[in-house]
Order: C-alpha cells, then structure tokens, then sequence
C-alpha cells in the first residue's frame, strides 16, 4: 500500500518530535516489520514488549539491525517492581491488592502504559492482538482523562482521494448523552488541528435543520447547542473550530446538496469532522468508508487522555501500524 500525501508529511512531522512508543505485542509479526519500518525511518524510538530471544532471532532472520528498538521482557524487567507498587497506589482505593497489582503489572498492555505514567515511554500502540477493551482500559485506569468530568473518547482519521477527515466516535462510547456528544465534538475537532487540518465540524443525523423528527434528533440538536456555548470558552476560542449541525452526510459533505438544505451553514458541504450520534452509526460507517470506499484507516486514536494509548484493528495490516504509531508520536506533547 502506498502511503497518501497527507500520510507522508505527518511521518514527516513525526520525525522531528523523536518520541518513545511501546508496542506490547511483539508475538506479533506485522508488529515487528511496523516496527522495523518506524524504526529505519527514524519516525520513533520504539520499545517492543516480549521474548527477548524470539524478537532478535526474527529482526535477525530478516537481515534487520535494532537500531531505535531496545526490547523489553517484563518478567525480567528492574523496573517490575517499580510498576508494581505504581499501580497498587494508583488502584488501591478501587479495591486492587498488592498479589493482584503484581499479577496485572505482568500484562503487557498494563506494564506499557505504566511506562508512560512513569515518564519511560510517550504513547502506546496495542490491539493487533487484543480488544479495544483490552487495550483501553488500562489507559483509563492509568493514563486518566486531561480534561475533569470528561470521558475520552476516541476518532479515526480516514483519507479519501488524498484528503484527510475525522470521524468520531467509532469505539468507545456506545450511545453519548448530549453532552457527551458535544465533549466528543470538541476533543475531534482538536484532534484535527493536531494532524494538521482546520477543523469543520459536522455533528450528523438523519435530520437536517430540523428535516426530520424524534429524539435522536433532539438529542444532536442539544450535543450542537451545547458545544457552540463552549466555544465561547477561553481555551476554544483562539482555535478557529467552525461547528454546526445537525445535519445528514450528505448535506455535510456535498456542497450542492448543502446549498439546498443548509445554505446559511458555514460547514455543511466542507465538513471534515464527522460526529456520529452513536458507536453503532460510527462504527459502521468507517468499516464501510474502508471497505467499499478504499479509504485510508488510522484508530482508532484515543482522545481525551493525558498522554496517548491507541488501539488497532485485529485485522490491521503493518502499513495501518505504522501510521498509527506515526499519529500517536503526533499526539505527545
């Protein structure tokens, strides 16, 4: 697969910031050729979670150097102990004991994000083997949300005919109340600014300025009212996030269809955000865009959280792992 246009200026961008990225799966294949190729392109410096043994003898049996790569075993690791007690004091008062905290520090998608609470690590890529669950929880539990009160939520960055746009949610929150719709609108729309595009955000339906009736449609009316309000805040306002809804795709994306439906609207028929007001519609969507659309799929991308832990598709190809690892180093600070 060749890389989109977009895709190669933020592998250029990646290579400037020289950010550490644990990769927890290293039983994996298509993990150890993504990481070869992040780490000859000097886009991150990797660590790779596993059989120490097993890894050098594949990288070796490739004519691969581990150049950027150090490789972690975490059962011999010295710094078990230290994740260990990081997470006992971090969980104890939801009930984790000191045995259990020792058993869980030995999962790897546990000891990689306990390498980023303690300042090892940047980010994390994780899922080619596992459930979004599986690879989100610790980072709930561990990485916690940047912003109080907010839940994170997470986006993907999807390239049709060279153009990139976001779409949000497709993994996380299952059925978003208003307001936590308007929160998943705002963490997109930085999202998008930090890879590199001008945000216009579209929070769909089935109803366009009121087309149709009920109340998913009220419910995305709300999510639009309650995020405009916000964009008044401080630290919005020097964003130049342009917002609007609800509206149907069409008439998000189509700028002849939105001159009918929805002329006065500055986003409809530019939008490059898209909201879904459920992960069922989110979900499908992407999967459809990828499949029968040809898109590009990177994520899905946590946002929200303090430091970034990101997820992938057990289907994932190693060119889809390597532009993830590429949009997590994008996403440290």
């Amino acid at each position: 697969m060749a890389y989109s246009k977009y895709m190669l200026e933020l592998m250029s961008k990646a290579k400037l910031k020289n950010k550490t990225i644990v990769l927890p799966e290293g039983e994996d294949a298509r993990v150890l050729e993504a990481a070869h190729i992040v780490a000859e392109e000097g886009l991150a410096k990797l660590v790779i979670l596993g059989k120490e043994a097993e890894i050098k003898a594949f990288f070796a049996e490739k004519g691969w150097g581990l150049e950027g790569i150090e490789i972690v075993e975490p059962e011999k690791s010295p710094r078990l102990q230290e994740y260990t007690k990081l997470l006992f004091e971090l969980r104890k008062d939801k009930g984790l004991s000191e045995e259990d905290a020792a058993k869980l520090a030995l999962n790897y998608n546990y000891f990689g994000t306990l390498m980023i609470k303690s300042g090892h690590a940047d980010g994390m890529v994780s899922g080619a083997n596992h459930s979004t669950a599986d690879t989100v929880r610790p980072a709930l539990q561990i990485i916690k949300s940047a912003k109080k009160g907010r839940m994170a939520s997470s986006c993907f960055i999807m390239v049709s005919g060279g153009k990139p746009y976001i779409l949000s949610d497709c993994a996380i929150v299952i059925n978003p109340t208003d307001r936590e719709m308007a929160d998943i609108a705002l963490d997109a729309a930085e999202s998008a600014i930090n890879f590199g595009m001008e945000p216009k955000v579209a929070l769909l339906s089935y109803s366009t300025y009121g087309s149709g009736k009920g109340e998913a449609v009220d419910k995305v009316k709300s999510a639009v009212a309650l995020a405009k309000a916000d964009l008044q805040l401080p630290e919005y306002k020097e964003l130049n996030i342009k917002l609007d809804g609800e509206l149907q795709a069409d008439a998000a994306l189509d700028a002849v269809v939105a001159k009918k439906k929805a002329p006065a609207s500055d986003v409809a028929g530019q939008a490059n955000v898209l909201i879904f007001p459920t992960l069922e519609a989110g979900n499908i969507g992407y999967k459809l865009l990828q499949r029968l659309g040809g898109c590009e799929a990177y994520g899905p991308l946590l946002q929200g959280l303090k430091a970034p832990v990101n997820d992938l598709s057990r289907g994932a190809l190693v060119e889809d792992i390597v532009g993830v690892i590429v949009c997590t180093v994008l996403q440290t600070k």
